[in-house]
């Protein structure tokens, strides 16, 4: 150590040596905590507004792009006004994932806590990217808006359901662009929310003070107040914005472009998850004139009512004999959306169904049918069961109210001791298919695990067509020929994701974007049906039986008929039985529907009856009858139709019914018009109709106990 010249060492390095100085940090102040004012957080409050709006703006024109196809010949100023009207809906929803910012203002620490808010936002964003990424292909399948399906097959068998959607649609793909524009919203958000870091004194000061919390309360009304007029979507008095307030143009894919999918899928969620008696249409007039007016509406020649105090249909139906067909056998084909508007019989020039044609040339052919529903469990029902397709009972065979004995071919065959069989590429399970219909008396089933050594395997949904018609060949020619019987061969190769030989008998159609795989499996779903007609014509109960082709429904074309988009119903009906022409002739233009199906077969098989169908025997109207259809879109929608003529009226649920006129074929399309005296009676048969049937099903009234011979006078109603 160094020492002065006395030898004295310094005080200072003394004092130093004895208390050494410690190096440790000194602590900082704390950092006072972020308090936006009131401003900064009504920035980016309205920042985080307008982009949101911004997402459904892209989203909506994605899918105006992605389905393109549909835009046809509508001018520009039709998708305007579309973007305008769903600009108000957005509105909407976009205060309603903003209520939570604005309910904030009540408190200054949950105005600073704008990590949360950020989250909050990006969810609410990460959630509308999802859901307006599934839409694009969902709207191009169904044409509708996100609607009650999600939810049906959301309790379907999941692993049906997500196979169906892993081989079907670009899952990986939309997952990916969901991830990227997620994250990239995230980054917006936050963004935002540093630029509107506008600062206002610690809590300690003004943030508690009086002043300060008078201020945010007064704004905090201003805000409720606002949002509540902009979140009805009108200035109106009555109702909010209802989706009804979209269909302001003539365009029907414009006038969905103006709904918001958050709404439709709330509406829907609304049906789904109550009871099924809350989403019914309520009466609109006294039972009996209801009654009185669906018996004026189904009643024919030949028939007479066997019970008409306890049942509104159960009728005695006698057919002439001139009506009546060499025949003892019945089966029925349901095609799996076999659309009308691609069959050349029907006038199509795409030859998509050479099979058919050949096979209409040889049968009766109606050329306005229409299938009740635009799924295939309620084409089953209508069909085998003759029950119509109702509002809030669109998956009967799946509810209580299905368990009733209905008036189809199940019960009234039956009791004629009429063999039975079921031959099905899939599995029964879904849409509870055997549960129903062998509670209405099928006992045998032929499904996805009952085939050896199929063509074709597929995960989803089983075996293929091909398959499917060999198998019914073969098992139609077990039959003893001496009994009677009936039999439902049922497809399923048009439904995607298509189950498909990887060499294909038929060529692949072009030509028609995004709908090419769908008619190429309509193609081959013809050609399937054609080599089953090319062994059963050599089968000795060929000449004994009546051969009915129908399709389930149709499916979306580039073109959208009403609101309800009509062609998705058209399906072709032929009837194939020796002598059939010569009888009927080869054409009909009588409108009818799946529910006509029964009556129309027992007609042909000429004995008497006792039944509660709620149909008509189409072979049995009087010359100036053009006959009717009432049908339903699926999805949850309380919307009806009925069609008479070439004229339809479309009636949703409590609002304001609108009458187009119709044409079908290559050239289809659909005008409104005005409405007509004639029209007016036209609806009150179409709310009638819906009334007795929801109150007969709701009563457990609406079908027929069976009989032993399927003579009247052994039969009872089911009570």
């Amino acid at each position: 150590m160094n020492t002065p010249a006395n030898g004295q060492p310094r005080v200072r390095e003394r004092l130093l040596e004895q208390h050494p100085i410690s190096h440790s940090p000194v602590p900082k102040l704390a950092t006072p905590m972020f308090v936006p004012n009131i401003a900064g957080h009504l920035a980016f409050m309205f920042a985080s507004f307008i982009s949101l709006l911004t997402l459904f703006f892209f989203l909506r024109l994605a899918l105006l792009t992605y389905n393109s196809e549909l835009i046809g010949t509508t001018p520009p100023t039709d998708f305007v006004e579309a973007f305008i009207n769903g600009l108000r809906f957005d509105v909407r929803i976009g205060v309603l994932f903003c209520a939570p910012l604005i309910l904030t203002l009540l408190n200054a620490r949950a105005m600073a806590a704008r990590r949360i808010q950020r989250l909050w936002l990006s969810l609410c964003a990460s959630l509308i990217i999802f859901t307006g990424l599934i839409e694009l292909d969902f709207y191009r399948e169904f044409h509708q808006r996100l609607n009650g399906l999600v939810f049906q097959y959301l309790r379907e068998d999941p692993t049906t359901v997500l196979s169906m959607l892993w081989h079907g649609f670009p899952v990986a793909r939309l997952l990916s662009c969901w991830l990227l524009l997620s994250w990239l919203w995230l980054r917006i958000f936050t963004w935002l929310e540093r630029r509107t870091r506008w600062t206002s004194n610690p809590l300690g000061n003004k943030g508690r003070s009086l002043r300060a919390l008078a201020m945010r309360i007064l704004v905090l009304m201003l805000c409720i107040v606002v949002s509540t007029i902009a979140g009805r979507g009108t200035l109106r008095q009555g109702p909010p914005l209802r989706w009804g307030d979209a269909y302001t143009t003539e365009s029907m894919f414009a006038n969905h472009l103006g709904l918001n999918n958050f709404l439709t899928l709330y509406a829907a969620a609304k049906s789904q998850f109550s009871n099924a008696r809350a989403n019914v249409w309520q009466p609109s007039m006294p039972t009996d004139e209801a009654v009185t007016l669906t018996r004026d509406l189904l009643l024919s020649d030949g028939e007479h009512l066997a019970n008409a105090d306890t049942a509104a249909l159960l009728r005695d139906y006698s057919p002439s004999p001139e009506g009546r067909l060499p025949i003892q056998n019945i089966v029925i084909i349901l095609m799996e959306s076999f659309a009308g508007h691609y069959v050349g019989a029907l006038g199509s020039d795409e030859k998509i169904t050479p099979y058919f044609d050949v096979l209409a040339g040889k049968g009766l052919l109606f050329r306005r049918f229409f299938s009740n529903g635009t799924h295939t469990h309620q084409g089953m029902f209508a069909t085998m069961a003759c029950f119509p397709n109702l509002p809030g009972f669109e998956y009967l065979m799946q509810m209580s109210e299905g368990t009733q004995s209905f008036s189809g071919l199940p019960q009234l065959l039956g009791s004629r001791q009429f063999n039975d069989l079921y031959i099905y590429n899939g599995d029964f399970a879904w849409d509870n298919q055997q549960g129903f219909f062998s509670n209405q008396g099928m006992t045998r089933f032929i499904g996805r695990n009952d085939y050896v050594d199929p063509e074709v395997s597929d995960p989803t949904w089983g075996v293929s067509d091909q398959d499917m018609f060999e198998r019914a060949a073969q098992e139609l020619l077990l039959f003893d020929p001496d009994r009677p019987f009936y039999a439902l061969l049922q497809t399923l190769s048009n439904h995607t994701p298509y189950a498909l030989p990887k060499i294909l008998p038929v060529v692949p159609v072009s030509g028609h974007g995004a709908l090419d795989p769908h008619l190429t499996a309509m193609r081959y779903a013809d050609w399937a049906l054609g080599q089953f007609f090319a062994q059963a014509q050599k089968a000795p109960y060929y000449d004994r039986t009546l051969f009915v082709i129908v399709g389930d429904h149709g499916f979306s074309t580039d073109k959208q008929l009403t609101e309800i988009d009509l062609l998705r119903f058209h399906t072709p009906l032929l009837l194939i039985a020796p002598g059939i022409r010569e009888q009927f002739g080869a054409f009909r233009d009588t409108v009818g529907t799946q529910v006509d199906i029964v009556p129309t077969i027992l007609g042909r098989l000429g004995k008497p009856v006792r039944h509660h169908c709620w149909g008509r025997d189409l072979l049995n109207l009087a010359d100036a009858d053009q006959g009717f259809g009432i049908i339903k879109p699926s999805g949850g929608e309380q919307t009806a139709a009925i069609l008479y003529g070439d004229r339809i009226m479309v009636q949703p649920k409590a609002m304001e019914s609108r009458v187009y006129q119709y044409r079908l074929g290559k050239e289809a399309q659909s005008v409104r018009v005005k409405s007509e005296p004639s029209d007016l009676l036209r609806l009150k048969q179409l709310k009638a109709y819906i009334q007795s049937a929801t109150t007969a099903l709701l009563s457990d009234n609406a079908g027929v106990g069976s009989s032993e011979s399927g003579d009247p006078s052994n039969a009872v109603a089911t009570q």
